[in-house]
């Protein structure tokens, strides 16, 4: 079904989203700097930490990637022995990721960081504005915007 775009290309709403997104990554990236860690890279160590061992493919959707996408940014976690990758027990094929030891302390020392990121967003935004814009982008994420292929 066909929709009468606007236009503004000011008004592309793809394009405000990922100003926005770069921005922000930005903000926490220089509040993480001193962790060695990067934005992405603290949510998969937060992911792993909240959520236990989980595959490639859970990881991936858990934080809308692709997989492709999250190789590239576990490959430094892996390297700096953060976090491990092994074969699941149900099926060697599938790879499980597990925070290690060093990951869990990093990820403790980065989320010190993280929260003074957290403050400082809050603090210029509003703490009520901020959760309406996470509840909005939660919405955006679980929402159908990318039509469904049907398989043959």
């Amino acid at each position: 079904m066909a929709v009468d775009a606007p236009a503004n290309l000011e008004d592309c709403n793809c394009s405000a989203v990922r100003a926005a997104a770069r921005h922000v990554t930005q903000c926490y990236d220089q509040f993480l700097a001193p962790t060695r860690l990067r934005t992405t890279q603290f949510s998969i160590l937060a992911k792993l930490k909240r959520q236990g061992p989980l595959t490639i493919s859970q990881l991936a959707n858990e934080m809308a990637m692709d997989r492709t996408t999250l190789g590239r940014n576990i490959l430094p976690l892996q390297r700096d022995r953060l976090m491990r990758i092994e074969p699941a027990a149900s099926d060697r094929r599938m790879k499980v990721l597990r925070l290690t030891k060093v990951g869990e302390k990093r990820f403790e020392a980065a989320r010190r960081e993280w929260s003074a990121a957290q403050a400082r967003f809050e603090k210029a935004f509003g703490a009520a504005r901020a959760a309406e814009l996470r509840a909005l982008l939660r919405a955006v994420v679980t929402g159908e915007l990318v039509p469904q292929v049907a398989e043959t």
